[in-house]
């Protein structure tokens, strides 16, 4: 039994690694301050024995006794992490240090929940790791663009300096139950939209594409890859390589939950990328890994779980 942090474990994502890291026979310690998180998503986790909670911030140090270390603490939608711009690099570059920090006095591993978005608008398509980025630095994205960039430098620089095991995974849009309703992210909004019956948005031709992974998925692949060989730090791409436009992601919705909403048509966003697919020939080689969900089973089980909390 290892005893294991999970930074922003009452969030989205890190809801569900919670629940598979206790399924494997682990202690979790969940440590979060719910800016975005939701107590709801660990409710039923409380009365685990093996299960802990947390209230705090990481941009403050944090002094506990772990075995690993996963870091997913950040707002991680445009609507939450442009709400508190500096707070959202913070807590990417100041929270990284802290817990790069813990895990180099215990001499113990650390993950960095990164992201595709440090790919910015790609000039490069599909995005390989290898592939260095387009981000503005001005923009009102980069306070999440350049944060998480920043907080992987720094992850390799603890590694090369002071020998800090890391593990760096870079994240393409995941999706799935415990979204929040309003994180202004593509499936939630167009999911919410079309059960309430609303028109739904969609910002400049929907021909823009995006890759979407479901969560189970998501987490199968961090999970191997904490658990992967000694020495293979990534980065390493986890999402679906399946590309769809908006249009077609909005059609599937409304089919699937028999909605009248109709299409309206808004000015896409400052700094918005137009195409976002991973390359995942990495995970394939290191993690023996690739999605198992399809998009359509996926929406399936997110619209189910929009329907009971709506």
């Amino acid at each position: 039994m290892k005893r294991i942090l999970v930074s922003g474990g009452g969030g989205f994502l890190g809801s569900h690694l919670c629940d598979r890291l206790l399924k494997e026979g682990n202690e979790v310690l969940c440590v979060d301050n719910f800016f975005t998180g939701n107590r709801k998503n660990i409710h039923h986790l409380l009365d685990n024995k093996n299960f802990e909670l947390l209230r705090h911030d990481i941009t403050h140090p944090l002094f506990v006794e772990v075995d690993e270390i996963y870091n997913l603490a950040c707002p991680a939608s445009p609507v939450h992490y442009q709400f508190d711009p500096v707070q959202t690099t913070k807590t990417s570059v100041i929270g990284a240090m802290n817990m790069l920090g813990l895990a180099k006095r215990l001499k113990i591993k650390v993950l960095q929940a990164s992201t595709s978005e440090i790919y910015g608008d790609p000039e490069v398509h599909p995005q390989p790791e290898s592939y260095k980025g387009s981000v503005n630095t001005l923009g009102p994205r980069a306070c999440y663009d350049e944060g998480k960039r920043c907080a992987e430098t720094l992850f390799f620089d603890y590694h090369r300096q002071h020998k800090v095991a890391i593990k760096v995974m870079r994240i393409f849009n995941t999706y799935g139950p415990r979204m929040h309703p309003n994180d202004g992210r593509v499936v939630s909004n167009f999911i919410v939209q079309a059960l309430k019956g609303q028109d739904i948005t969609m910002y400049g031709d929907g021909m823009q594409t995006r890759s979407f992974c479901y969560v189970d998925d998501n987490i199968e692949g961090m999970y191997r890859l904490m658990n992967s060989r000694d020495g293979f730090t990534g980065p390493v791409n986890i999402g679906n390589p399946g590309e769809f436009t908006m249009l077609d992601l909005a059609q599937q919705i409304i089919e699937l939950t028999n909605s009248k909403s109709k299409m309206i048509f808004m000015p896409l966003p400052q700094d918005d990328p137009m195409q976002r697919k991973p390359v995942i020939d990495l995970a394939k080689k290191e993690l023996d890994w690739e999605p198992t969900v399809n998009l359509r089973e996926g929406l399936v089980k997110t619209i189910s779980y929009f329907e009971s909390v709506i």
